[in-house]
């Protein structure tokens, strides 16, 4: 069986404002950033990105519905909809491709509303709280898992 060399970056609602929303939370790198460090990532790998970054929950539905033919897996921060999406979760649930979850921040240590997530139990990898270098360390255990290789 072949393996798709492809993975899904979804990034959620108000994630286009890295680098300028709370800095002192999110820090100054900005979604450009986040996207080359999991290209980058990715290639090393040989694998491919599609990123897509939506403040409109039905467009990152419908991505991630179209990875389902595409992908190997997905790397995710859904951002406030962790939190409060259930369509979300069960998008990615019902497209089956091992997913990864994203938090630059360390959500356990914020607010309480922030401490549940409904990614959580259809996620295969948890990152959270390394800041935007999370990213790598996601996809990195993301495609060991894919491809049953050790990665860095």
């Amino acid at each position: 069986m072949t393996v798709l060399r492809r993975l899904l970056l979804v990034n959620g609602p108000n994630l286009n404002l890295l680098g300028i929303r709370e800095p002192d939370i999110y820090g100054s790198e900005t979604l450009q950033d986040v996207e080359a460090l999991v290209t980058r990532t990715a290639a090393a790998h040989g694998f491919e990105v599609d990123a897509v970054q939506s403040n409109h929950e039905g467009v990152l539905i419908d991505a991630i519905h179209a990875a389902r033919e595409t992908c190997a897996g997905i790397v995710i921060n859904p951002g406030g909809l962790t939190h409060t999406s259930v369509v979300l979760r069960d998008a990615l649930s019902g497209v089956a491709l091992p997913v990864a979850e994203v938090h630059i921040s360390d959500v356990m240590a914020r607010e309480e509303f922030r401490h549940f997530s409904y990614v959580k139990d259809v996620a295969i990898v948890h990152v959270i709280g390394e800041g935007v270098p999370g990213y790598a360390v996601a996809t990195n255990r993301l495609i060991s898992l894919i491809t049953g290789t050790a990665t860095d």
